[in-house]
């Protein structure tokens, strides 16, 4: 039996309790790994508040990196003390999604990631939070999850490309394949919109246009590579249209998943342009558009899921541009905390003052 710290929600809309969980013994092709660090994501807060619907009892997290402890007999990827980054999205390589070169839409790969014997607590099942729960000192997946990575990297820097890094380069890379010296406009400027910045820098975009209605936040973005700042507080497609010359910008990304910014997404894309929608939304946020507009205006409106990364493809990748130091994931990390500050860290995020909070566990470059 091992036994784990980790961050439960019981019940939708009420704070994480840290408290002692059983992982369930390995399958033959699970990995148990010892978690070095975690990012609280907004996607975590959304399955929190019940924006996202989710199952209870869960240990969410989903952004993380740290060692292989443990594997089944039949793993044949990782092997103990090899150091991975998680994905909750690991491609099955059977379905049509997977072999019509789309990983990032796998049919079975999430629905592997949530099933199976994870955990228990007082003997009740635990869902595995969005497929890979890392808010906890250890956890139990199928070995599709663990990407192996290079061990030089700092743990707490690569637990970023399960996520924020991943989706926001993604998006920029893979979705919308932004030209060098087009126009970018990244509406939110969280984690992920500071990553989908530095993705349109490395893209050699010629003009990077950044919107939040935070300050601070617009400071990071204009560190990261934006070249021009709005407040979002304001009219966010004026500010967006004045430094296009009226137009808009070639690709937007909207970067925060409700409808009035999705608006405002489509509104500063030029006619011809491509908005893309990088934000988890919820289901109740419903967005309306008329047939005219959709006709006369040309553009283009695109889903983006976890930045059409294929991790196995990509992790390894981004891994090698943060250790490089061509993808800043340091200054994305707004504050390291414990394990048991994690509900603070969702109200700073609330509260837009940070870009990402990192949960750092004790003793992460450690060998099982």
């Amino acid at each position: 039996m091992t036994v784990a710290r980790a961050a439960v929600a019981r019940q939708v809309g009420e704070p994480l309790t840290v408290e002692e969980i059983e992982l369930a013994d390995p399958g033959p092709r699970d990995v148990v790994v010892r978690l070095a660090a975690s990012g609280v994501c907004h996607s975590d807060l959304s399955v929190k508040n019940g924006s996202i619907p989710f199952m209870f009892p869960t240990v969410l997290g989903h952004e993380g990196a740290g060692v292989v402890e443990s594997v089944g007999e039949a793993v044949s990827r990782v092997a103990p003390g090899d150091h991975v980054v998680l994905t909750w999205m690991p491609p099955c390589r059977r379905c049509y999604w997977c072999l019509a070169g789309q990983p990032m839409l796998c049919e079975n790969g999430l629905s592997e990631a949530l099933g199976g014997e994870y955990a228990t607590l007082d003997g009740q099942k635990l869902i595995r939070g969005l497929g890979t729960a890392t808010f906890a000192e250890r956890t139990l997946v199928p070995e599709g999850e663990a990407v192996p990575i290079d061990r030089s990297v700092p743990l707490e820097l690569a637990a970023l490309v399960g996520c924020a890094l991943s989706t926001g380069i993604g998006a920029v890379w893979r979705t919308a394949q932004v030209r060098p010296g087009t126009s970018v406009a990244v509406i939110g400027c969280g984690g992920v919109g500071l990553s989908v910045i530095q993705g349109a820098r490395l893209a050699g975009a010629g003009l990077i246009v950044a919107a939040d209605p935070v300050p601070t936040k617009l400071d990071m973005a204009k560190a990261l590579g934006a070249t021009v700042t709005v407040d979002a507080a304001g009219d966010t497609v004026a500010g967006v249209r004045q430094a296009t010359d009226g137009r808009g910008a070639d690709t937007v990304f909207e970067v925060v998943g409700r409808a009035t910014t999705i608006r405002a997404a489509f509104a500063a894309t030029r006619r011809g342009g491509t908005t893309v929608l990088v934000g988890a939304g919820s289901p109740q946020e419903q967005v309306t558009f008329d047939a005219m507009e959709l006709f006369v205006d040309g553009k283009t409106v695109t889903g983006c899921v976890y930045g059409s990364t294929d991790p196995d493809r990509d992790f390894p990748a981004l891994v090698e541009l943060v250790r490089t130091g061509a993808v800043d994931a340091t200054s994305l990390v707004t504050q390291r905390i414990a394990l048991d500050e994690v509900n603070e860290a969702f109200d700073a995020m609330e509260a837009g003052t940070v870009a990402r909070s990192v949960i750092v566990f004790d003793g992460e470059e450690a060998e099982p």
